[in-house]
């Protein structure tokens, strides 16, 4: 019987995939990582950095980002945070002008199945688009 190794998850350049964020702790299986599993019905994949216009956006929309969820060990985001979010959230507040710039390395390559890569990049938080990151 042989036994193969589950191959490392990857980015969006099919690198192995780069932690998210450890504080606060991130990633749908909550290793700090986009990951993501037939469990994870939210695709918690894109990691980006949240800014102060997208925690209100994504209030706005049933989600509440900032208040901590003691319950869930979930202790609220805050404007630079960084945090594995829900892909369809994201298009979401990418359509309505919103969307939280994007840690490329951290995101997994799962996410070039709802967007090419050439979006995402418009979003990139290493090139630190001033009218996109103003709103930390």
């Amino acid at each position: 019987m042989s036994t193969s190794a589950i191959p490392p998850a990857l980015n969006v350049f099919g690198q192995p995939l780069v932690p998210c964020s450890f504080d606060p702790l991130t990633g749908f299986l909550r290793d700090g990582c986009c990951k993501t599993n037939e469990q994870d019905v939210g695709t918690h994949i894109i990691c980006v950095i949240v800014t102060a216009s997208f925690l209100m956006y994504s209030k706005s929309r049933g989600n509440d980002l900032m208040t901590p969820r003691l319950e869930w060990n979930f202790p609220g985001l805050q404007p630079g945070d960084q945090w594995c979010l829900c892909a369809n959230r994201w298009l979401e507040a990418m359509d309505d002008g919103v969307a939280p710039l994007v840690v490329l390395e951290s995101t997994n390559i799962k996410m070039l199945q709802l967007v090419e890569l050439e979006i995402l990049e418009q979003f990139d938080s290493r090139t630190g688009h001033d009218e996109l990151s103003s709103n930390l």
